[in-house]
């Protein structure tokens, strides 16, 4: 597969296409003068939206409608420029506009199926971005066949007065084929194929130099040997790689001394080198349901650098020392040499926190102490942690299950037990630590940023949450959202009230700016943990080092750097969600007319959005497919309300319904309502604490 392509730069629409024809005359007129610049999203209905540059992604107030016809060919996802109407769309509140000039696409390359008709070759875009079939005239060598998944150059981008037309570039496979919808989600996104030979060399040279560093289990005289502690690792039963590990001692005072025991990626990836070049351009490995691919090749990620037990191993080690209520005193960070003695699987360390006398999973009695110590630190640091304000948001992850030809079997919500806790509460304390160090040398660097939310939106997630039935004060205070999300927890409304908080909140990026992380309610974060897998975390080791040094670096191209990184990070998690998506529509195409409980996790004028409780399966139920009734839309409340006793539908309600029609090419799933589980009464809420929210330093 080819390296991912650079978004191609578009001309004017002034000027010809590839074919000759000009757009349309109202596109030319006026031209782009002091026009707004945005990304462009396209709906099914033709009709679309510009979110203006520098815009906060989860605010749509600002978004410009772009009615049906006025979009000239701008595809999603394309950047473009807007001239503004003088008048709002009728029935539509913000402003609206026509595009008049595609500036940059977002991609040139697209998957569909292939389709023969009138003795010329069609491919139907995946998606609602192309309303009508692509011509590619005479398929040539490619030979595809009748429904075969393959990816389109687009020549000549359809607009509203011209057919597209494209050419086959690669032929991926049938349809619904096992592995054929991974290979559609990687090529739709663009992500990474192969390391080039270069990156692999590279590798093979630094698996040389270390496996004669440590022959003999040899440590090198410039790391501090801590082959002899008792360290551990916890991860998931399906790690692939192990880029942390944990030691924790008593030390005088009864303070605690915390180890944070941090795989050396930036040792074996130097800076410019060709492993280093080939990590920046992929920003992070992509964790898709039935493969991972990685940024770093697998002689690095899977072996030198990951921290396997019994095997000397070289880290980043964060020494915290902490007081014995939990509250950071020292912390410093040094090269050292580790032996992981234990690999738990967080499933294992489960089994000890409720019963640490257990002998059902095996341990010395010196790890069994340190699993100990572990749990009493890590809950007086949550403890700590909630004190200050920090938000926990349940969003469940869900986990497919699939079989060995990547077909789906089930799914299941991956829990977030306190063995997780505990591994989390240490790493944000070691990524909290390692900000700190870097700040206090004066020196500029990567942060991981959490901008504070817009007191507006928090005021209409007040609306909303009131409009529910929870009785809350302002939300702009972070104690109060923080209580609301333990009010909602184990309720319906849970899973509606967590995400509608989530919108509420700005987007957390990489950048240089001194913002803060305000879910976690820190003053100064950065990512230390997982350089294996993120390149900004292998930014913040070279630091640590420069910063142990001595040396003052620049911070020049940090920004750019953070845009890059942040870009990056969304594209996988979007690629994620789609595949995951898809693989689900894949599973029920076959089950039409199958029941199943699903909550409510949107709500609009023409219908519901559900997604299901044991298959998260997300779909629409037209408001035809509700029970017969005159419904009425509350936006405030986002309440569907008939006029009939008991047909009115709201965020988390739980329903049954049946799965109506699955549209694979379109990636649509339409649901039948059958009845309404249950609602249950809004909360009584617990004695209100009033305690006044600390200022932001």
């Amino acid at each position: 597969m080819k390296r991912p392509r650079k978004t191609e730069k578009r001309s004017k629409t002034d000027e010809p296409n590839a074919t000759g024809d000009r757009p349309s005359g109202r596109a030319r007129r006026g031209g782009a003068k002091a026009a707004v610049e945005g990304i462009f999203k396209k709906t099914a209905g033709g009709y679309g939206f510009v979110k203006p540059v520098g815009a906060d992604p989860a605010d749509r107030a600002g978004d410009i409608f772009i009615p049906a016809g006025s979009s000239i060919d701008a595809a999603s996802g394309d950047r473009v420029k807007v001239r503004l109407g003088r008048t709002r769309e009728a029935g539509r509140p913000g402003p609206a506009g026509e595009i008049v000039e595609v500036v940059e696409r977002r991609s040139t390359r697209f998957v569909g199926t292939y389709f023969e008709a009138a003795k010329a070759g069609w491919v139907r875009i995946d998606g609602t971005t192309f309303a009508r079939p692509v011509a590619v005239g005479d398929p040539g060598a490619r030979g595809p066949r009748e429904n075969d998944k393959v990816v389109v150059e687009m020549v000549r981008f359809p607009s509203d007065l011209r057919e597209g037309e494209g050419v086959i570039v690669e032929v991926l496979g049938k349809a619904g084929e096992p592995g054929i919808d991974t290979l559609t989600v990687i090529h739709e996104f663009g992500l990474p194929g192969p390391f080039p030979p270069e990156a692999i060399d590279d590798a093979r040279d630094q698996a040389g130099l270390f496996a004669e560093a440590t022959a003999d289990d040899r440590v090198p005289a410039d790391r501090r040997d801590l082959t002899g502690d008792v360290i551990i690792t916890i991860d998931p039963v399906d790690a692939r790689d192990f880029d942390d590990a944990i030691s924790l001692v008593r030390i005088e005072r009864d303070h605690w001394l915390l180890g944070v025991h941090i795989a050396d990626v930036a040792h074996f990836v130097r800076e410019d080198s060709p492993l280093d070049v080939e990590a920046r351009a992929r920003g992070t490995s992509v964790y898709l349901p039935d493969r991972v691919i990685p940024m770093l090749p697998e002689i690095v990620s899977n072996n030198l650098a990951s921290l396997q037990p019994g095997r000397v191993r070289f880290a980043r080690t964060c020494w915290i020392e902490f007081s014995p209520e939990g509250i950071p005193v020292h912390a410093t960070v040094e090269k050292s040499a580790i032996k992981s003695g234990r690999r738990f699987t967080y499933e294992e360390v489960d089994v000890f926190l409720a019963d640490p006398s257990t002998t059902e999973v095996s341990m010395s009695d010196e790890v069994r102490g340190l699993l100990g110590r572990m749990r009493d630190l890590a809950r007086i640091l949550r403890s700590r942690r909630r004190g200050k304000g920090s938000l926990e948001l349940n969003m469940p992850e869900v986990k497919i299950d699939l079989d060995r030809d990547g077909r789906v079997m089930g799914a299941h919500v991956a829990e977030n037990t306190e063995s997780h806790q505990i591994i989390e509460e240490f790493m944000l304390s070691a990524n909290e630590a390692v900000a700190s160090i870097i700040a206090a040398a004066g020196i500029p660097f990567l942060r991981r940023i959490h901008p504070p939310p817009d007191p507006r939106k928090l005021r209409q997630l007040t609306d909303f949450v009131s409009e529910l039935g929870f009785e809350v004060d302002s939300l702009e205070s972070r104690f109060e959202l923080q209580r609301l999300l333990g009010m909602a927890r184990g309720r319906p409304e849970e899973h509606a009230i967590h995400f509608a908080t989530l919108r509420s909140l700005s987007r957390a990026v990489y950048g240089p700016a001194e913002d803060g992380h305000y879910a976690l309610a820190s003053d100064c974060y950065c990512h230390f943990t997982s350089p294996i897998r993120r390149y900004p975390d292998l930014t913040i080791h070279r630091l640590v080092d420069r910063v142990n040094a001595g040396g003052r670096p620049a911070g020049d191209g940090l920004r750019e750097l953070g845009q890059h990184c942040s870009d990056l990070e969304r594209r996988a998690e979007a690629a994620e969600r789609e595949l995951v998506k898809l693989k689900l529509l894949l599973h029920l195409s076959s089950r039409t007319g199958q029941t199943m409980e699903a909550v409510v996790t949107g709500v609009e004028p023409f219908g519901l959005f559900v997604q299901g409780i044991e298959l998260p399966a997300e779909g629409l139920v037209a408001a035809e497919a509700l029970p017969p009734d005159n419904y009425r839309y509350e936006r405030s409340s986002h309440t569907l309300i008939g006029r009939r006793a008991g047909n009115s539908f709201r965020l988390g309600d739980r329903v049954r319904v049946v799965v109506a029609k699955v549209d694979l090419e379109r990636r649509t799933l339409d649901f039948r309502f059958e009845e309404r589980v249950g609602r249950q009464q809004p909360p009584t809420p617990p004695r209100k604490h009033h305690r006044r929210p600390r200022k932001r330093r």
